[in-house]
Order: C-alpha cells, then sequence, then structure tokens
C-alpha cells in the first residue's frame, strides 16, 4: 500500500482554519503581483496511464542512440542488469549518515565492504566512505597532505584531467593552497620539471594513472625524493585498471584518490558518480568523512559502526579535516555489487578487454591513412592520435552517422589542434570498432 496520501478538501481546511487564513492563496499574499505568473502554463491536459505512457515513449524515441568511442573521465562501461534491480530497493534509498548502528547494519556492512574492495583494489590500508566524485576528492587529498605537513605549496602534473585540474584550483584558492604545474612532456609527467619543483614548502604531488591522454604513466622510483622530502604522493587512479596494473601501494603513494564510475556506473550524463580515497594507516585520522568499523556486540555477533568521523558535524570545526557531510553511498553499493558479481578473476577480463580493444581500435583507425600516433607511450583505453583532417568537421560527420567520436583535444588545449583523443572500453565491440575506421574512410569522399 502506498504509503502517501494527498490532502483532501476537508485536510485543507481543517489546516487553514487552524492558521487563521481564508484559502491557499492567501499564505503567498507577501509575494508582489508583478513576479506571480499569471499566464497559463504551456503543459499538456491530464493522461491516463496508458497514455502517458505513449508519449514518453515517443519523447525518449527523440534521443539519438549513439556508440560512444568518447572518454576523458566518463566511460562507457558494462553495468550488470541485477545491480539496479537490488539498488533501486527502498531500503538503500538515501545517503543519509547511518548515526544509528542498530538499526542501519545493512548500510554500515556496504559501506565497510567498498571501504575493503578499495583497499584491496589501491593496496593501501584504510579507505573512507565515499566521497562525492574523482574531482573533489582528489581536492580533499591535496588537502589532507597540506594538513599533515603543515605546508601550503601543491605539484599537480598537466597530464591530470583539466576537469580535475579546474576543481583542485577552486579548492586550492579558497584555502590559500599554491599549486604549482608540472610540466608535461611527450604526453607524461617530466621528471625533470617535478624535481625542479620539489623544495621544501611543497606539501605534496598529484599525478594521474593512466593519464588524461590515456597513458600508462611510468611512477617507478617516483615516491622516493617526494618522500624524501617529507611530501606526500597522491595518485588519481581509474580504479578498473587496478586490476592489472601496478597499485598505488607498490609504487609507494601515500593517497590513492579517483572516480569509482568505472566499476559499473552508467555515464548517465555526468553522474551521479562515487569518489573514493584510500591512504596509509599514518594518515587515517587526516581522511575527511567517515570510516565504517566491523566489531562484535555483547552476544559475540559480528556487526559494523561509524569508526572515525574526522568532520565538523562530530567534532570542532577547526579540528575537523573536512566539511563533507553527505555521503554517496547508493553509489557505493552500486559498486560493491559489481565487483562481488565479476569477481577478481572478473574485472581482470574486463580490464584486459579495455585494454585489447583501444589497441585495436588505434591500429586500425592508423590504418585509415587519416591518423597517426602523437606518441609511443604505453596506454590503457583511451590514446591521442594526430588528424590529418579537421577534427571538429571529423566529430560532426561521424555524429550524424550515430557515432560519439573521441575528444577534440584542440577545444581542450590549442596546443593540441587536430589531436583527438579515442577510447574504447570492454563495451565496444570489433563490429563496432571496424566501423568507426570504415566511416573515418567514408569522410575522404565528402569533403
Amino acid at each position: 500500500m502506498n504509503k502517501y496520501f494527498p490532502h483532501t478538501e476537508g485536510d485543507i481546511k481543517e489546516m487553514l482554519d487552524k492558521i487563521g487564513v481564508f484559502q491557499v492563496e492567501d499564505l503567498f499574499q507577501d509575494i508582489p503581483s508583478s513576479v506571480i505568473h499569471q499566464k497559463p502554463f504551456n503543459l499538456p491536459s491530464a493522461l491516463s496511464e496508458t497514455e502517458i505512457r505513449e508519449e514518453m515513449a515517443k519523447i525518449s524515441g527523440r534521443n539519438q542512440k549513439m556508440v560512444s568511442f568518447l572518454g576523458a573521465g566518463s566511460y562507457d562501461v558494462y553495468t550488470p542488469s541485477v545491480i539496479n534491480a537490488l539498488t533501486s530497493r527502498q531500503e538503500f534509498l538515501t545517503s543519509y549518515t547511518p548515526y544509528q548502528p542498530e538499526i542501519s547494519q545493512g548500510n554500515l556492512q556496504y559501506i565497510f565492504e567498498f571501504q575493503s574492495m578499495i583497499c584491496e583494489l589501491t593496496g593501501l590500508d584504510v579507505a573512507n566512505a565515499s566521497v562525492y566524485d574523482g574531482s573533489t576528492a582528489t581536492a580533499e587529498a591535496m588537502f589532507m597532505a597540506a594538513v599533515h605537513t603543515k605546508r601550503n605549496k601543491m605539484l599537480i602534473s598537466q597530464t591530470v584531467n583539466p576537469r580535475i585540474i579546474d576543481v583542485v584550483k577552486t579548492y586550492a584558492h579558497f584555502r590559500d593552497v599554491e599549486l604549482v604545474f608540472i610540466e608535461e612532456e611527450n604526453n607524461q609527467t617530466s621528471r625533470t620539471s617535478l624535481m625542479a619543483h620539489l623544495d621544501d614548502q611543497v606539501a605534496g604531488v598529484i599525478v594521474q594513472n593512466p593519464n588524461f591522454y590515456g597513458v600508462i604513466e611510468n611512477l617507478d622510483g617516483l615516491a622516493e625524493p617526494i618522500h624524501a622530502n617529507k611530501s606526500l604522493l597522491i595518485i588519481n587512479v581509474d580504479p578498473s585498471t587496478l586490476a592489472i596494473l601496478r597499485t598505488p601501494g607498490e609504487i609507494g603513494a601515500d593517497i590513492a584518490c579517483g572516480d569509482g564510475q568505472t566499476l559499473g556506473i552508467p555515464t548517465a550524463f555526468g553522474g551521479p558518480y562515487v569518489g573514493f580515497m584510500a591512504a596509509t594507516q599514518a594518515l587515517v585520522r587526516r581522511l575527511p568523512g567517515r570510516i565504517v568499523g566491523a566489531t562484535t556486540d555483547l552476544d559475540g555477533k559480528r556487526g559494523f559502526v561509524l569508526t572515525l568521523q574526522a568532520r565538523e558535524q562530530h567534532i570542532r570545526r577547526e579540528k575537523a579535516n573536512s566539511n563533507i557531510c553527505s555521503n554517496q553511498s547508493l553509489m557505493a553499493l552500486h559498486t560493491v555489487i559489481y565487483m562481488s558479481l565479476l569477481g577478481k578473476t572478473g574485472l581482470v577480463a574486463v580490464a584486459k578487454q579495455a585494454y585489447n580493444n583501444a589497441h585495436y581500435l588505434c591500429e586500425a583507425l592508423v590504418k585509415t591513412k587519416m591518423f597517426e600516433k602523437a606518441n609511443k607511450n604505453p596506454f590503457f583505453k583511451e590514446f591521442v592520435l594526430k588528424s590529418k583532417v579537421n577534427v571538429g568537421e571529423l566529430n560532426k560527420y561521424l555524429g550524424n552517422l550515430g557515432i560519439l567520436s573521441g575528444l577534440n583535444l584542440g577545444e581542450v588545449n590549442p596546443k593540441l589542434q587536430n589531436q583527438i583523443l579515442f577510447c574504447a572500453t570492454e563495451m565496444r565491440s570489433k563490429e563496432q570498432m571496424d566501423d568507426l575506421a570504415k566511416k573515418v574512410e567514408g569522410f575522404k569522399n565528402v569533403r
């Protein structure tokens, strides 16, 4: 039975009588008539359920279904159908903090499992309950480093996704953190530039792997000079790649952060996604948000509780690590179900499929002689090609044929004119990739 019922005329009259007004409109008498919309709204008349379904089907039919080769931070990934069936259950439809453990064991358990799985993926000691998204997680990691080291300068590689950089810039500005950019060299982080900027004022260094260009950065030996400088190494990572790439823990990172969207969350017009953060044990009390822990009750039964809550709602504002108040736990549950369904073997298989698809597509596009490789760097699911034709015109042409093409890098950075960032996830079939190559060749005949 529906829990919610509309107010009857009797209910409304009783409430109006109680507060001493004659009609509902009297409640709004203080609003100037000049700002009240007087004309009728351009809305259709009431429809039956069947008619509404037909109308909505017509509207949705206007959407163009496209095969996506676009990545750059939001990826077309496999979403097992069972995930929506489970996450749409009513008891999960809240992101409110589970303050009372005795009535929140289900929420607390899946948050605990989320943390545990993130720790296993990243190779680090502790993870918090989810933050908003990968960009804000990176900004929070910056704050962690600044507070821990008591320094206010941050180095960030130019190979980090520009959208992440924009968010980090905004956060840094309002917390008086000086942001210094590490130059890129051949689509990779320049070690020379990093070392030149590494001084005793640097709180931490932020890099991304794979980076914005899809390149698998060589981070071997990077942690040693950073730690010798008493700074922290922060790596923004795509968690789906960690099934086969070296983990941040193996590289020597102090903090790993990123977005869990690639763990089965649909692109969904840009959200909602789920950020994650993991760190070494030494930084556990610097993590923002909250940490769920496992314990036993008086009867010896396993239970879950909020263990650390280093945010301003729970402790003095000046001592808080962050003012994060809500919790993207529904999306954390989404990733937990995804990882549980696939298991370790499945995660490896998906990562290998994406890797193989990207390399197949790269070679197929180069064979069209419309592109050439921008670099010889190792890459994962994304890669940069130099185009011999106008990228904007090519993308418009492909869009009309039902293909969402790669990112025009010239629109991101004027220095990258006629370069394009393609992506091929595990969702792309050989037929779709061959079709893209064929349509690219067809562009020669329409110019």
